[in-house]
């Protein structure tokens, strides 16, 4: 998205009395140990900071930082006033994701989340101040110019399993190959279902069963999912799958396949599933033509019920504000400004950098994580939009 796409929200400014109660709240903080870490904050022991009403300028009058570089992206300092919606995100939606991302913070963030665990997470004016005192925005922009920033979406599907082959359940999720260091990169896909040593080093790897192949490969390229998996004593249990590795193939989307045989005109989940409906007798050659097979862990599920898959980061996904990123443009465990406006969504929004992908490369690239199910499932199949991203440093 282009910077004149964007509407600017104005900067926010405070009274003199509101600095003194900042003030209060952050020496407090310091004077208190950490709290152990925790996927949301007890809110028993914060301190209760009344604010007065939030008051709109016209302009900043900070000095701003020099730019910084990263690898693959050239961060710009801005004013707070030019990052769209600040004012108007409901930052107590975002609490949860930064304080799981401070279960395992990067050093430049530790003591950040000393003080954002003893914020009331309940108090969004409060957050804001907060947020927009402590952090510096930066726009992130490619190293060479030209291009947009791209937003798409994933999420964790939820399927039908058996723990045994059955009439039905005929398609198998792996664990990590035993022999998978030994051969790099390991068999490809069509490899797997057609070479006699592939098959046999996969011989009781297998976690479960599902009905679908294409719902494995999606299962596969969102890189972990629940199963509600049906057991061999006719019990029925709930359980999540997890990435544990690949067998060092390429990506290669099905959905840039079928454009390319001109089957399609765009790539869409919702367009290939219709393909796949009207052409069964070629979903292997569709499938094939994607050589990357994900293997999987299984875990049993947090006890809550709220908590996404656990991202690159090593901490859970919240649905709605967590992105995956290039670790090579933004660090894991970094708070950054997202905004895009198309046809799917139209956010202006916290999020924190929690996971990566082999698709999500490049300076201004995003895939945003809305959730599991399927609905989930239908909001990321459709999103592709346009990018805009602030990263939030320290200052």
């Amino acid at each position: 998205m282009k910077t004149s796409d964007l509407a600017v929200t104005p900067a926010i400014v405070w009274s003199p009395a509101w600095w003194v109660t900042v003030l209060a709240v952050l020496v407090g903080c310091a004077s208190k140990p950490p709290l152990p870490d925790e996927p949301t904050r007890p809110t028993g022991d914060a301190p209760k900071v009344e604010l007065p009403a939030v008051k709109i300028a016209t302009a900043d009058v900070a000095e701003l930082p020099p730019a910084k570089m990263q690898a693959k992206s050239r961060w710009l300092p801005v004013q707070w006033s030019a990052v769209p919606g600040v004012a108007l995100d409901d930052l107590t939606q975002a609490w949860v994701a930064w304080l799981r991302s401070c279960e395992k913070p990067a050093r430049t963030f530790a003591a950040l989340c000393a003080e954002a665990r003893r914020l009331p997470s309940t108090d969004n004016d409060l957050l804001r101040a907060w947020v927009t005192t402590r952090l510096q925005p930066y726009r992130v922009e490619a190293l060479q110019a030209g291009g947009e920033g791209l937003l798409t979406g994933y999420y964790e599907p939820i399927l039908e399993a058996s723990r045994t082959a059955r009439p039905g359940f005929g398609v198998p999720l792996y664990r990590v190959p035993a022999n998978l260091g030994g051969r790099k990169p390991w068999y490809t896909r069509q490899e797997m279902e057609t070479l006699p040593e592939a098959r046999a080093a996969l011989v009781g790897r297998e976690i479960a069963w599902v009905a679908d192949p294409v719902d494995a490969l999606s299962l596969q390229i969102q890189g972990s999912g629940r199963l509600r998996v049906l057991e061999a004593d006719g019990s029925q249990r709930m359980v999540r799958l997890a990435f544990a590795g690949t067998n060092d193939q390429p990506y290669k989307s099905i959905g840039r396949w079928l454009m390319d045989q001109g089957a399609v005109r765009e790539g869409s989940w919702p367009t290939i599933r219709a393909w796949v409906a009207q052409n069964p007798d070629r979903v292997q050659t569709l499938l094939w033509s994607n050589p990357r097979v994900v293997f999987f862990r299984e875990e049993a599920l947090p006890a809550d019920a709220n908590a996404g898959p656990r991202g690159a980061q090593g901490v859970p996904l919240t649905a709605g504000r967590s992105i995956a990123v290039d670790p090579q443009s933004i660090p894991y465990g970094t708070p950054v400004w997202l905004a895009s406006t198309g046809p799917t969504v139209n956010l202006q929004r916290l999020v924190m950098a929690q996971d990566t992908g082999s698709a999500i490369t490049g300076a201004v690239r995003a895939d945003y994580f809305v959730g599991d199910g399927f609905e989930a499932g239908q909001l990321a199949g459709k999103l592709k939009q346009s990018l805009a991203l602030w990263v939030l440093w320290p200052r």
